[in-house]
C-alpha cells in the first residue's frame, strides 16, 4: 500500500474537529427540525444535516488500529415502504471485543435506516424498523429475495452476516438462521444479489476478506498496522435461493474455487450478453476474478483471459470497488475499478475481452495522487453519457483526501471537474462507500457519502435537471421482482444508450433501485427496449421525457 503522507499536511482543522466531535453529533437534539434549504449556486450542495440525514460513522475505536476498521462503511438507497420515495440505509462499525482497542462507549454505534418523508426531509426509523442491530457491518446490499414486493437487506459483517426480511409494514425480521446465509464467522466485505440461474429468485454472492488475527503485530511502524497479505484469505460463498425462504451453499458445486482472493467490492453484470449474469470480484492485493456464468450451471474464472484480472501495468492492485456502464455508448457494457494507484477503465471490445483505457482516457493521472474507494458511474448532468464519482481517503490512517468527479466529454475522455461543482470537493474527508439516488424525484442524481469515523455527507444535485431525463422503475413478474439483469436500450434524436440493471455499485453500497437516463435536449424518446432476465422483450415508443415511468414485465 503506497504512502500518501503528503495529504496529511493538507487536512483542514475542521476535519480534526468533526472527528473529535462524533459522539456529540450522534445526538439528534443538537439539531433543529429537518427542513429543505433553498438551492444555492453550487452544482452539488451539502444539505444532509438540514434534511435529517444525520449520521456519524464509527469504526468502533478512537484511532484506526487495524485493517478491519479501515475497510468498513457502506450505504444503500431503497424504497423499503414502497411509497415512491427513496429511503436510505447506512452501515457502521461498532465497539467489538478483541478488535477495538479503545474503551467501550456508553452509547453503542449502530446501523441506521432513514425514511424519506416525501417532502425533501428524512426521519430516523432505525428503532421502529428494528434494523440497527449489534453488528459490525462492512457493507449492505438490497434485494427482494422472496419476490413479495418489498426489498430486503443483507449485511456483510465482521462476524456472522445478517439477512433482514422486510415484513411490508415498516419493520424487518432477522431471518439469517432459517435462510442459512450467516457464513462461518468470516469477515465479509462486498456482496451482490444476482439471479445466476434465471429461475426468478435472487441468489447471493458474498465476498469474504481475510482471517484477522488481533495478536499479529509484525509490521512496519509508520504503516500503522499489518496489511492484507499478513493474514490468510477467506473463501467467497455463492448461495442459491431455493425459492422457499432458504438458501443452499453451491460455491464448490458451481466451480467457484476462490484460492487466494481477499474480496473487497463485488458486482454482477452480463459482460458477453449471453443472457446470464456474470460476477466480478475486486480482490485486495491479489488478482481479480471474472466468474463467467456458463448457462446458470457452472462458473469459470475468465479474469486473465478477459484482461480484467490485473491493472494496465500487469499488477494485482489494491482493488476496492467495481461498477458497470456503457461509458462510450457503443452498446457494450464496460467496467471501472478503483484502487490505490491509477485505477482501471476496462473498455469492452467484444468477444469477452476488455482493454484498460484508464490512461488514454485521462483518468489515471487524475486518480494517481489519491486512494480510490467507492467508484460509481452516473450521468450527473443528464447529457447522455456516463460520468464517474470516486470517494478517496487514506488506507491506514484517518487522513482525508478530496473526492473526485470525472466528467465524460463524449469522446472517451474524462476530465476532473470536482472543484467547480461545490465547496465539498475542496474539503478532505476519509471516504469509503457512496451511493446515488434521485431522492427528491426531480430528475437528477444526488449523492450520499460514508466517511469513516466521521459525519457522512449528502450532496443535493441542484442543476442536473436542466437537461431532460427519464427514470424507469422496473418490476419483474416472470423475472426476479427487482429485475436485476434486465438490459435496457433507449433511442432518441439519433442517439442510443444501453444499460443493465445492477444490484450493488461502488464500494459496499447500492444505488437508487430505479434506472436513470439523461437525454440532453431531446424532447421525445423514440424507443425504449427492455430485455427482461426471463428473455421477454418489451418495447415502448414515443415516450415523453422528464417522468418516472413504472414498467411491469408483461
Amino acid at each position: 500500500m503506497k504512502s500518501i503522507f503528503f495529504h496529511s499536511i493538507l487536512i483542514p482543522v475542521f476535519l480534526i474537529f468533526i472527528i473529535s466531535g462524533c459522539k456529540d453529533l450522534n445526538k439528534a437534539n443538537n439539531y433543529s427540525d429537518p427542513f429543505v434549504p433553498e438551492a444555492n449556486d453550487e452544482y452539488f450542495q451539502e444539505i444532509g444535516n438540514d434534511i435529517g440525514l444525520r449520521f456519524v460513522h464509527s469504526i468502533g475505536d478512537d484511532e484506526l488500529t487495524n485493517i478491519i476498521e479501515s475497510s468498513c462503511g457502506g450505504a444503500a438507497f431503497l424504497d423499503y415502504d414502497q411509497d415512491g420515495y427513496i429511503d436510505l440505509y447506512v452501515t457502521s462499525g461498532t465497539w467489538k471485543e478483541k478488535l477495538s482497542q479503545g474503551e467501550k462507549p456508553e452509547v453503542i454505534p449502530t446501523n441506521r435506516l432513514f425514511r424519506n418523508n416525501g417532502d425533501g426531509t428524512f426521519e430516523d426509523v432505525t428503532k421502529k424498523s428494528r434494523t440497527g442491530g449489534p453488528w459490525y457491518s462492512m457493507g449492505v446490499s438490497i434485494g427482494d429475495f422472496d419476490n413479495d414486493g418489498y426489498p430486503d437487506i443483507f449485511l456483510s459483517n465482521y462476524g456472522p452476516n445478517v439477512l433482514l426480511r422486510n415484513n411490508g409494514n415498516g419493520t424487518f425480521r432477522d431471518v439469517t438462521k432459517e435462510a442459512n446465509v450467516a457464513g462461518k464467522n468470516e469477515c465479509s466485505v462486498g456482496s451482490v444479489w444476482v439471479d445466476f440461474n434465471n429461475d426468478s429468485f435472487l441468489d447471493l454472492y458474498v465476498g469474504n476478506y481475510l482471517t484477522f488475527d488481533p495478536e499479529y503485530k509484525y509490521y512496519y511502524a509508520p504503516d500503522g498496522f499489518p496489511g492484507p497479505l499478513a493474514y490468510e484469505s477467506e473463501k467467497d460463498y455463492l448461495y442459491r435461493n431455493n425459492g422457499n425462504g432458504t438458501f443452499t451453499d453451491v460455491t464448490m458445486e458451481v466451480g467457484i474455487d476462490d484460492i487466494d482472493g481477499r474480496a473487497m467490492g463485488v458486482g454482477a453484470f452480463d459482460y458477453n450478453d449471453d443472457g446470464f449474469m456474470d460476477i466480478y470480484v475486486a480482490n485486495d492485493h491479489t488478482m481479480n476474478y471474472l466468474w463467467h456464468n456458463e448457462g446458470g450451471k457452472h462458473f469459470i474464472d475468465r479474469g486473465i483471459f478477459s484482461g480484467t484480472a490485473f491493472s494496465q501495468a500487469g499488477e494485482a492492485t489494491v482493488s476496492m470497488s467495481v461498477d458497470f456502464a456503457d461509458f462510450d455508448n457503443d452498446g457494450l457494457v464496460d467496467m471501472f475499478l478503483s484502487d490505490d494507484t491509477y485505477c482501471s477503465l476496462y473498455k469492452n471490445i467484444g468477444g469477452g475481452v476488455f482493454a484498460d483505457q484508464a490512461n488514454p482516457s485521462g483518468i489515471s493521472m487524475m486518480a494517481a495522487p489519491f486512494v480510490g474507494w467507492s467508484s460509481c458511474f452516473f450521468d450527473y448532468d443528464n447529457d447522455g453519457d456516463q460520468d464517474i464519482y470516486m470517494t478517496n481517503g487514506a488506507l491506514k490512517h484517518l487522513y482525508g483526501q478530496e473526492d473526485q468527479l470525472f466528467e465524460n466529454d463524449g469522446t472517451s475522455k474524462f476530465k476532473d471537474v470536482s472543484k467547480t461543482l461545490g465547496k465539498y470537493f475542496i474539503q478532505a474527508h476519509i471516504g469509503r462507500g457512496a451511493c446515488m439516488s434521485d431522492y427528491d424525484n426531480d430528475g437528477d442524481l444526488d449523492i450520499f457519502i460514508v466517511n469513516i469515523n466521521s459525519p457522512s455527507i449528502f450532496l443535493r444535485n441542484n442543476k442536473g435537471n436542466q437537461n431532460n431525463w427519464i427514470i424507469l422503475n422496473l418490476k419483474g413478474t416472470k423475472s426476479n421482482r427487482d429485475a436485476f439483469g434486465a438490459k435496457v436500450k433507449i433511442e432518441y434524436k439519433g442517439e442510443k444508450q444501453v444499460a443493465q440493471k445492477r444490484s450493488t455499485a461502488g464500494y459496499l453500497s447500492q444505488n437508487d433501485p430505479r434506472m436513470h437516463f439523461g437525454i440532453g435536449a431531446a424532447d421525445i424518446i423514440d424507443k425504449i427496449e427492455i430485455r427482461w432476465p426471463s428473455g421477454t422483450i418489451q418495447v415502448l415508443e414515443n415516450i415523453k421525457p422528464n417522468q418516472i415511468l413504472n414498467i411491469k414485465e408483461p
